[in-house]
């Protein structure tokens, strides 16, 4: 995924976590909130339950790999948040991409 696309800050993450609205999957939550700048930003993150350091990295590479050719299919204007749950650990790559897939038309 491009850097431009990024959200990076921990107050963005946390902004978008407490004010957006959600869309949950067995492999994945969609957190998703309007910004003003009319820009698509994502974030990708996995807590500690996916598991140790170096699962927790693979499980966020694996989504933003899913997430990446859909880039320019979104609406901009949005701060997404892709957070994996510790059942992505054990899932194929086109599972992920149906879960990414699924909660993006969810959430419209």
């Amino acid at each position: 995924m491009k850097l431009e696309f990024r959200l990076r800050r921990a107050t963005d993450f946390s902004r978008v976590r407490q004010q957006g609205k959600s869309f949950a999957h067995p492999l994945l939550v969609l957190i998703a909130l309007p910004n003003s700048n009319g820009e698509l930003r994502i974030g990708v993150a996995a807590g500690r339950s996916v598991g140790k350091a170096v699962e927790r990295n693979r499980a966020k590479r694996r989504l933003r790999a899913a997430v990446a050719p859909l880039i320019p299919r979104m609406n901009t204007g949005w701060d997404i948040l892709f957070i994996s749950r510790s059942a992505i650990r054990g899932a194929a790559y086109t599972e992920i991409q149906d879960g990414v897939r699924s909660v993006l038309t969810r959430a419209g």
